[in-house]
């Protein structure tokens, strides 16, 4: 079973661009039911960190793929794309129409191209690969992924950390190149072809929204969030820790920094996560971008685009 691209409708964007309320207005319009594209509203008490819809924002529309795990649990890529598929199949003998809403570039690829899986995670090669760039520097690591993939190198920033170590870990695993195993996964549709539109702002007023953003998250309570999920001994599972905004307010509360570092890192560590989403979306020839600025009402702009999505063959 695979996901019907060209019958579904994308909205997606960097961080904070205001895809949620025009992800309502736009599923309003379609009698659509909206599936989380985002990798951390799957898990279950991360509400504020992830900006997950609320809840008198779920009452107006159907949502799919929140709150479906633990945080001590951990979630992959190939899981999404299972309990994504089954859920679409499900919408449809409903008659509805299906709105993929978040940012989560991978996913996102992986629904238009299919996914490569690649081996399984090896947590001890990992952990191994991660020392070394703790001993010899992310350089060192990045230059010889240059050596033995180029063209993996080449499309990773040498500071994506994530993406440097899995790339190391595959060729290490298997012997073969990632990007020589992802080659089959690079051709996609035309933009025209299918209906991914990507909100797009200007650099500067993005980063005023995410400043804003991660301000609003604290004061509405980010640290008691992240307390009440690690209480009574718990701790989150690898992939919930590294969650932007969670690893920090995590440092906060062993006291490695001060309430002041921890905003500045959250506030620094997601305008990077931004530029990261961005260049995803730009390497996606499917994408449509619109590019608005301020507070835009959402009715009208999901308007122009369910105008621009129904030129697509077959609409």
């Amino acid at each position: 079973m695979s996901i019907p691209v060209q019958d579904c409708w994308f909205l997606t964007g960097v961080t904070a661009c205001g895809k949620t309320c025009v992800g309502i207005e736009l599923a309003k319009l379609l009698d659509a039911e909206i599936l989380s594209l985002d990798s951390m509203s799957i898990y279950r008490g991360m509400d504020i960190g992830t900006a997950k819809p609320t809840p008198a924002e779920q009452a107006v529309v159907v949502h799919h793929l929140l709150d479906i795990r633990d945080p001590q649990e951990e979630f992959n890529v190939a899981q999404y794309i299972e309990i994504a598929e089954s859920t679409v199949a499900d919408i449809r003998t409903r008659g509805k129409a299906i709105l993929f809403v978040g940012g989560t570039p991978l996913y996102l690829k992986s629904i238009l191209r299919g996914l490569f899986d690649g081996p399984p995670a090896n947590w001890k090669l990992r952990e191994e690969i991660e020392a070394e760039v703790g001993q010899f520097g992310q350089a060192a690591l990045f230059t010889r992924l240059e050596q033995i993939d180029p063209v993996a190198a080449a499309q990773i920033h040498p500071n994506d950390t994530r993406r440097l170590v899995r790339a190391l870990e595959v060729y290490w695993a298997t012997g073969q190149p990632i990007s020589h195993q992802q080659l089959e996964f690079e051709e996609g549709f035309a933009a025209h072809q299918c209906r991914v539109f990507v909100l797009r702002r200007e650099r500067g007023e993005q980063h005023c929204r995410i400043e804003c953003r991660v301000e609003a998250m604290i004061a509405a309570g980010l640290v008691d969030e992240v307390i009440g999920l690690i209480s009574a001994g718990r701790k989150l599972g690898r992939t919930a820790s590294q969650a932007v905004g969670y690893l920090e307010v995590l440092d906060y509360l062993e006291q490695k920094v001060d309430l002041g570092e921890m905003t500045d890192r959250i506030k620094s560590r997601t305008r990077r996560f931004a530029k990261r989403q961005g260049t995803w979306f730009r390497s996606l020839q499917e994408c449509r971008f619109v590019d608005i600025e301020g507070e835009t009402d959402p009715g009208p702009l999901a308007e122009q685009i369910l105008k621009a999505g129904r030129d697509v063959p077959g609409s």
